[in-house]
């Protein structure tokens, strides 16, 4: 019994360590988790600011110019068509026109 006397403080102090370790780390888990949240927050904000300013222009093209949308999405594709495939005629010195 009286080694239980002798031993009651040691065993007090390494709980009070284990204890305060264990806090420490908790914190570290929630500083780690609340970053990794506003991190993905701000990724999410700036993809909603994205599609707030698609929707936007979207919204102009129907309202500011009637509904002629039809037409100004095919001249869009016909924009990236002509930027893909390149413009102009090529220039081949072989294929030459014959008279």
């Amino acid at each position: 019994m009286e080694w239980m006397v002798g031993f009651a403080p040691f065993a007090m102090v390494l709980g009070i360590i284990w204890i305060v370790q264990r806090g420490k780390l908790e914190e570290k888990k929630l500083a780690a988790t609340a970053e990794a949240t506003g991190e993905k927050a701000a990724q999410y904000a700036s993809r909603v600011q994205e599609l707030e300013d698609r929707v936007k222009v979207l919204e102009r093209i129907v309202t500011d110019r009637g509904y002629d949308v039809a037409t100004q999405i095919e001249a869009l594709r016909d924009t990236v068509n002509v930027e893909q495939e390149g413009s102009g005629v090529p220039l081949t010195i072989n294929d030459r026109e014959k008279a």
